[in-house]
């Protein structure tokens, strides 16, 4: 902006003269000097209040900006992947969880031998059309429950819609005698099926003589059968119990085993497995067999 000063003469010691412009090449003491209107004042004024520093401003409300700390941009950053990573992998969860792609539709069933395939397909038909993630192992266990055949079952998921049950079968050890039929028995007691030829089932008829046979008593007889190897179990004929001390075993030939309490029934079980595979003399034929005390197992 042009400046408005107009340059004045002012004398020395002829200050009070008429003010007239001295002759040029004059030696007084004569001064030149600049002055502003009061415009340029008042503005200048304003200016310096507003920017007292002499600094440059670029604006009213005028803010200076610092540079986010570079610890503070990265966990900013940090904290935003976290979530960014949370929101998909939630999204992904939901998606497997109920998406209709993993709905099941095919049961394969493995471990059967009493039971059949489709009978355990049947009880867990609940199932079909629910989503892999969402079935447990509980809920399988639950749906078979009523099959008293089964002892334990595992579940496993074969995606994408297939379900694996391996059943674990409870094992008949003993016949007992129901009226014309004979119920499978196995060592917790627990009728399994039943059969009216009792010839048919390689296992040994629990004899409770002209009565019920009590509940201790089946208990060790049962306890006794689910210890022999299946090997032993199908050369057995009948068991029976005087008392829960006094277990008794026959074989089909006629032979007796004398077997005593159930304890230490697993090293009876190798005894008289061991004594049963000893050659037959003729000479000597062996009638029966005592392992009440297996470690002095007789003979006779």
């Amino acid at each position: 902006m042009p400046s408005t000063r107009r340059p004045t003469y002012r004398g020395g010691s002829n200050a009070s003269g008429t003010g007239s412009r001295p002759p040029s090449g004059g030696t007084g003491t004569d001064a030149i000097s600049a002055s502003k209107n009061a415009a340029d004042t008042a503005s200048g004024n304003a200016q310096n209040k507003q920017n007292p520093q002499g600094t440059s401003d670029t604006g009213p409300g005028n803010v200076l900006s610092f540079p986010e700390p570079k610890g503070k941009r990265r966990r900013r950053i940090l904290l935003s992947t976290i979530a960014i990573v949370a929101v998909l992998m939630a999204g992904i969860v939901a998606a497997a969880v109920y998406s209709p792609v993993l709905a099941l539709r095919t049961v394969t069933v493995a471990g059967t031998k009493m039971l059949k395939p489709d009978q355990v397909q049947a009880a867990l038909a609940p199932l079909q059309g629910k989503p892999l993630p969402q079935i447990s192992e509980e809920e399988v266990k639950a749906l078979l429950k009523p099959l008293v055949q089964v002892k334990d079952v595992t579940a496993k998921a074969l995606p994408p819609a297939t379900l694996q049950v391996h059943v674990t079968e409870r094992i008949p050890v003993a016949l007992v005698k129901q009226g014309k039929t004979f119920q499978l028995v196995d060592v917790d007691g627990v009728q399994l099926s039943t059969t009216a030829d009792a010839a048919s089932v390689p296992l040994p008829v629990i004899d409770g003589g002209s009565g019920t046979l009590p509940k201790d008593l089946f208990q060790a007889i049962t306890a006794v059968l689910g210890a022999l190897p299946a090997d032993v179990l199908a050369r057995l004929s009948n068991a029976s119990a005087a008392s829960a001390d006094a277990v008794e075993l026959k074989l089909v030939d006629g032979q007796r085993i004398v077997w005593g309490n159930a304890g230490e029934k697993e090293l009876k079980a190798r005894v008289l497995s061991a004594l049963l595979k000893v050659p037959a003399d003729p000479k000597n034929p062996v009638n029966v067999y005592d392992v009440s005390v297996p470690r002095h197992p007789v003979t006779r």
